[in-house]
């Protein structure tokens, strides 16, 4: 229970703050991360969790879903299907380069034996701009910008999943048996997808017939069913749960704008409130000891991971894209790593490899560093496009801005 008093005290904070969060660098993100390390037993000692205990990989695992859920409705068919060389290069090359280059640093700096090194490299190397929120959530932001941030870090979470499920098989115990794990691997892939497709159109398709479908006030109701049901049925049959929130998030959109308008506002506001509860959850991990557990070595990879590997490694992916230079550079910049990196170094730290607690340490660290950074710079670097009201609070644009629109608080009270 003082985990939920902490909990409430901390939104109710951000909520009070975020009008000054969307204009300065101040981000409610970062006080959710602070707030769970002074009450945990590094500081204050009022909530004792450690990286075993189930509320941390439960809070994580529903938070990266709802938010890959929402960011799927995002997605555009049409768009995508016109601008799909973006997002291919991110994912099939700027993303790979990343994991190598990450791993190189590991080794070589930390100290960590190669298959490790690799599997810090694929966790660290999926994305997550919802710690961008104000470059991939404004109209005014160029849309082929948001576009490819969005759909790279909706898609890369997926992709890095069988990589690090397979490295963790390698540096294991079960090592000699990563091979056989394969089929599984693939199998939860493809199940994980299929669940995020047929179900949405299913549900969408009942609906129309003349007996069934919601009242409006009730409305926004039926995607989160689907959610629901979604994610249960992922874990009872051990599909992929992510891919199939960001597959059903699409297909929703492409096969009920209706049902996604009515569920926006309501989808929007639970990503958040799960994204502040693992971000209190995983700030409770981040006592003195750990950091202190972390070498020298250590810490210059974990900057050389956000500042030149994800930089350099899109920065080279979008070369010959007709992004301008400010755009590339913007991209480039926000590769956060976020709640599926927390998920992954958990599963390492869970598997009992032998460096995984070393492992575990780097991708802790490397996460709250990259959630601090990149949280604290996308309203500076919003206003490079003109976004000037960035709350639709007092003090922002004047009624003439942009996108001809006064966007509510809601739009972002996250970091």
């Amino acid at each position: 229970m003082v985990l939920v008093v902490v909990f409430g005290v901390a939104l109710l904070i951000a909520v009070l703050l975020s009008g000054l969060a969307a204009r300065t660098v101040l981000s409610t993100s970062f006080l959710f991360l602070v707030g769970g390390a002074l009450v945990s037993d590094g500081f204050l000692g009022l909530i004792h969790i450690t990286p075993d205990s189930e509320i941390v990989s439960v809070t994580a695992d529903l938070a990266l879903f709802a938010v890959l859920f929402t960011d799927g409705m995002h997605v555009s068919f049409p768009q995508l299907r016109a601008n799909w060389r973006n997002p291919a290069r991110a994912l099939g090359l700027g993303m790979p380069l990343a994991f190598v280059g990450t791993a190189l640093i590991t080794h070589y700096l930390v100290g960590l034996d190669w298959t490790t090194s690799f599997l810090v490299g694929a966790v660290l190397a999926p994305t997550d701009p919802v710690f961008a929120s104000a470059i991939v959530g404004r109209k005014e932001v160029p849309s082929k910008l948001r576009q490819l941030l969005n759909v790279e870090s909706g898609i890369n979470d997926g992709l890095a999943l069988p990589v690090v499920l397979i490295l963790i098989a390698a540096a294991g115990p079960t090592s000699g048996h990563a091979e056989a794990g394969l089929g599984t691997i693939a199998l939860e892939l493809v199940l994980g997808l299929v669940f995020g497709l047929v179900l949405p159109f299913v549900v969408i398709e009942l609906v129309r017939f003349r007996l069934l479908g919601a009242e409006p006030r009730l409305q926004p109701l039926l995607p989160l069913a689907i959610g629901v049901i979604l994610y249960a049925a992922c874990h009872l049959t051990h599909a992929n749960p992510y891919l199939a929130a960001f597959s059903a998030g699409a297909v929703l959109t492409a096969r009920s704008l209706e049902a996604k308008e009515s569920f926006e506002p309501l989808g929007e506001a639970l990503a958040e409130l799960a994204k502040f509860a693992a971000l209190l959850v995983f700030g409770a991990l981040l006592t003195p000891r750990l950091f202190g557990d972390l070498s020298f070595g250590g810490y210059v990879a974990v900057v050389l991971a956000i500042v030149l590997i994800r930089p350099a490694s899109l920065l080279l992916s979008l070369l010959g894209t007709r992004f301008t230079r400010r755009e590339k550079l913007v991209a480039a910049w926000f590769g956060p790593k976020g709640f599926a990196s927390v998920v992954y170094g958990l599963l390492v730290l869970q598997a009992g490899i032998p460096q995984g607690e070393e492992a575990f340490t780097l991708i802790a660290v490397c996460i709250a560093f990259s959630i601090i950074a990149h949280s604290s710079t996308d309203v500076p670097i919003a206003r490079l496009f003109h976004v000037d009201d960035l709350a639709g609070v007092p003090g922002g644009a004047s009624d003439g801005d942009s996108a001809g629109e006064t966007p509510g608080v809601a739009d972002r009270v996250g970091p």
